[in-house]
């Protein structure tokens, strides 16, 4: 039990009157656990933080009073009690006021602070905030896959536009582009419609034309038609600049009458075509390095005789050209491909080790290509750089074939006597221009010949095929033996 109250305690006050004042005993009052003396010290001192000293040399100026103003000496009654600190504890020797403990229960009844109330307020707002932004995402989600909420168009359209689909565009880049040519009123119209239709995958870089104004199925079946595809051209191995009459009196179209072909169009009741002669004209009139030649190219391509300026300069391969589009434009958008072309296949750089230029090294890879089928293209580019080398004429039939009008497989003795830079038989080195346009393989193999002795090659099968050989005479009998076997 700690010790009583010293003399001098503080003056009692009135007892103020108990809520509980007049309420009737707990006929079934809660059990009250009482422990000795002891006991609760230790648990007392535990909840208070005592560090378990018996001599309580801090508190023993504290005084606790019942509402009587009567010394409290149970533990219990204490902890409901009024706790006064003597004269002792206080500083500078004044008394300390009492501190006065209620009932914490008390504090359920008592208002929140201001503070709390607005906290709540914000924390409400911010609910509500999030709950827009979560119902406007679901509204903007629900309108890109049901499709509502977007403009469209009605009908099949109006106007001509020509839409231009790049490498590397997907659908949504694809309603875009239809969007900004108001071809279809928006974006989502277009995909909401092709949702579905599996067509639109195959959708292939290109230039396509369509109508302004469609409604977005509209659109969408116009896009995969057959006939939208405008401006498509292929230009295959062996092709040259223009057309060529075969034995059989069919026609092999030039890269004039190709790109010609390739340009018509029908935009708003007019026509884009432009004539291979407006092509022909411009080719051989502008300089090519205005029409995106590079210096090693265009310098050799500038002295060429009329004609045949731009000859094997177009590299074989599938090109797309703008309806529309000028003659000097058209040469412009199929050189700045090919040239990318030719740069893959190894020119110019590839050419810095050899003993030729790299526009030489097109000329011998365009007679690799009109001799030989492919799995003959080292063999006879060995053959062309071993003439060259012990300066033998080339005597090659197809850069005789090149003049003429029909070529054939074998010349005869009246046209290889036509003189001139392109009849092998009779000139030494190489013709001036290429006579067609290579292929990749065929610019490797004139880039990288076999290593072998061969001077000497004749077609000797029917697949095309060639035999080589060293010695004229070896040379005599295969051939005499290929055409004992109508081989040609």
């Amino acid at each position: 039990m700690r010790p009583g109250p010293p003399p001098g305690r503080p003056p009692r006050r009135r007892r103020r009157p108990s809520p509980n004042d007049g309420v009737p005993p707990d006929e079934n009052p809660t059990e009250v656990l009482r422990l000795d003396d002891d006991a609760y010290d230790d648990l007392y001192d535990e909840e208070l933080g005592y560090d378990g000293r018996d001599d309580y040399d801090d508190y023993d100026d504290d005084y606790y009073y019942d509402d009587d103003d009567d010394l409290l000496d149970d533990a219990d009654d204490q902890r409901d009690g009024r706790r006064v600190v003597s004269a002792s504890s206080a500083e500078d020797g004044d008394r300390a006021e009492p501190e006065y403990f209620g009932d914490d229960r008390d504090l359920d009844d008592e208002e929140p602070p201001r503070g709390g109330r607005g906290r709540r307020l914000l924390k409400w707002i911010a609910a509500l905030l999030l709950l827009a932004v979560l119902a406007g995402g679901s509204y903007f989600g629900a309108r890109e896959l049901l499709g509502f909420g977007y403009e469209d168009y009605d009908g099949p359209g109006e106007g001509d536009v020509i839409l231009h689909v790049e490498d590397g565009d997907v659908t949504s880049v694809i309603a875009r582009k239809l969007a900004e040519l108001d071809a279809v009123a928006s974006a989502e119209a277009f995909l909401a419609a092709g949702e579905s239709d599996q067509r639109l995958l195959s959708v292939q870089p290109g230039y396509y034309q369509v109508k302004s104004k469609m409604s977005g199925e509209s659109a969408v079946s116009a896009l995969v038609a057959e006939e939208a595809r405008v401006g498509h051209l292929q230009i295959r191995a062996g092709t040259q600049l223009s057309d060529v009459i075969q034995p059989d009196d069919s026609v092999t179209p030039g890269v004039f009458s190709l790109l010609s072909k390739a340009s018509c169009a029908t935009v708003n009741g007019e026509s884009t075509c432009v004539s291979p002669e407006e092509l022909r004209e411009t080719a051989d009139t502008v300089d090519p390095a205005e029409l995106g030649l590079p210096d090693w190219a265009a310098r050799d391509a500038a002295e060429a005789e009329e004609g045949r300026t731009l000859e094997g300069l177009i590299a074989p391969g599938v090109y797309d050209v703008r309806p529309g589009s000028d003659a000097r434009e058209l040469l412009s958008q199929v050189l700045d491909s090919s040239v990318t072309r030719l740069e893959a296949a190894g020119l110019p750089g590839a050419a810095d080790d050899l003993d030729y230029s790299p526009y030489e090294v097109l000329v011998i890879a365009s007679i690799i290509e009109k001799e030989a089928v492919k799995a003959d293209f080292g063999k006879v580019s060995s053959v062309i750089d071993n003439r060259m080398e012990i300066e033998m004429p080339l005597g090659m039939d197809s850069t005789v074939n090149y003049l003429l009008e029909r070529p054939e497989l074998t010349t005869d003795d009246e046209a290889r006597a036509n003189q001139g830079p392109y009849n092998t038989y009779e000139t030494i080195g190489l013709p001036p221009t290429p006579i067609a346009s290579p292929s990749a393989e065929a610019i490797a193999a004139a880039l990288k010949p076999e290593d072998t002795d061969y001077v000497y090659f004749v077609k000797c099968e029917k697949n095309g095929l060639s035999c080589f050989n060293v010695e004229y005479e070896d040379h005599l009998a295969d051939r005499d033996d290929a055409r004992a076997r109508d081989v040609y």
